[in-house]
């Protein structure tokens, strides 16, 4: 049975602003909007008949619930994110007299230290990767032969210059400037930021985009620079499948994703002298405080080793 066309309407008109007006990416556009949705069906079996009567503690309830519902502390801190955006937004837009979302406050959320690979371990992927286009099994046709191109490119990259793999789906043709060895990357918000690549990063790509990607392409390809196989734009969902198959094919941890590769160059970064500005520039972080947690990464594994090798540790 549809629930009140209060909620249809204040939900479309809220996922119009944070799409348009805010830049967030289309993951955190449909994960907002869903919170919200939740929201507004629990005002009204509060009994709210709008918007306008949303109040503190009915998005302290709405929050009870979904932490008794088993939600981790990450997505109820996103949750919480959600309503205040929401709130703050039927403010600005005369929908609420003042903004009950400002009573929910901003805490902490716990963040676990990501799993990193060691550079032996990655080294393996990368050269299990290498191998696999240099001694191809028996048999194999024109376009599996460019699948495995665009799959070396694909972890080189994400290696070589921790990007997100959105961000790596989205990249065009020419993103890639070969002389400077930089990548041009549109982040969260649509900003915009300039990537170091190492050369055995540009040049898979570029293998790729000689030898690989026509044999994909079509017509439906436009500038895409990753392809599917079907010749459309490489889908997030593809990006991680093919990591997870190259780090198992190569015997690593099969847990670690894309974002595991993140970290990964993030802490090799930090951990070769790279300073945390600089590491943070590359990321695309907007706050410094969000990088930091990789010298968290780096101190423990510094202490992991001083624990195994010191007689009195």
């Amino acid at each position: 049975m549809p629930g009140p066309a209060w909620i249809d309407d204040a939900t479309a008109a809220f996922e119009r602003h944070v799409a348009a007006e805010r830049g967030l990416s289309p993951h955190t556009v449909r994960g907002y909007v869903s919170d919200v949705r939740s929201l507004l069906e629990h005002a009204d079996q509060c009994g709210a008949a709008g918007p306008g009567e949303l109040s503190t503690p009915v998005l302290r309830s709405w929050l009870a619930v979904q932490h008794s519902a088993g939600a981790s502390r990450a997505t109820l801190a996103r949750r919480r994110a959600a309503a205040r955006s929401f709130t703050a937004f039927a403010h600005q837009r005369g929908w609420l007299a003042s903004d009950p979302g400002t009573g929910l406050g901003t805490p902490k959320v716990h963040r676990a230290l990501p799993h990193v690979l060691r550079p032996a371990e990655i080294a393996d992927v990368l050269a299990s990767s290498e191998a696999d286009i240099a001694q191809p099994p028996p048999g194999r046709t024109p376009a599996e032969a460019a699948v495995a191109l665009r799959d070396s490119a694909v972890l080189e990259l994400l290696y070589a210059t921790g990007i997100r793999v959105s961000e790596l789906c989205g990249l065009d043709r020419g993103a890639l400037n070969l002389g400077r060895r930089t990548v041009r990357v549109f982040g969260k918000g649509g900003k915009e930021r300039t990537v170091p690549v190492g050369i055995p990063a540009v040049r898979a790509v570029s293998l790729w985009e000689q030898s690989g990607r026509p044999v994909i392409a079509t017509a439906a390809s436009g500038q895409a620079l990753f392809l599917g196989v079907r010749g459309g734009r490489m889908d997030p969902r593809t990006a991680r499948r093919v990591v997870h198959e190259r780090l198992r094919a190569a015997g690593v941890r099969v847990g670690t994703g894309p974002h595991g590769l993140r970290h990964t160059a993030a802490t090799h970064l930090l951990e070769g002298g790279a300073d945390l500005r600089s590491v943070q520039e590359i990321l695309g972080h907007s706050s410094l405080a969000t990088t930091q947690i990789y010298t968290h990464v780096s101190v423990e594994r510094l202490k992991a080793s001083y624990r195994q090798a010191h007689p009195r540790a």
